[in-house]
């Protein structure tokens, strides 16, 4: 497996943790505060596209490392929790990360 497939995961981890944060913290304005509903749409429609991306760049690191079903999708669903992304994507790199530098075949831990 190539560095680049762990890079981009990492890279959109972050992006769609902190994109949430801040949907999270639009929403609070827009419900909380009753303004702010135009900012809440937009910023809704980014994380969405980005989410995806990240679904997509998951997807594909999972599928190298070949992840058992459950660790994938608790991957993929942690672009959804709001700092979930954060930690679930250092315990990630702290598992494949080794495997990339030794150039060992990747595979699942159970």
């Amino acid at each position: 497996m190539k560095r680049s497939v762990l890079t981009r995961y990492r890279v959109m981890a972050y992006v769609t943790a902190v994109m949430l944060l801040v949907l999270c913290t639009c929403m609070v304005f827009k419900y909380g505060f009753d303004t702010g509903a135009g900012l809440t749409l937009v910023v809704s429609q980014i994380h969405g596209v980005l989410y995806i991306i990240y679904l997509i760049f998951a997807f594909d690191l999972g599928s190298k490392a070949k992840w058992p079903l459950g660790k994938l999708l608790w991957v993929l669903i942690s672009g959804t929790i709001p700092t979930a992304a954060f930690f679930v994507e250092r315990k990630v790199v702290q598992e494949v990360e080794p495997l990339i530098a030794d150039g060992s075949p990747v595979t699942a831990k159970v």
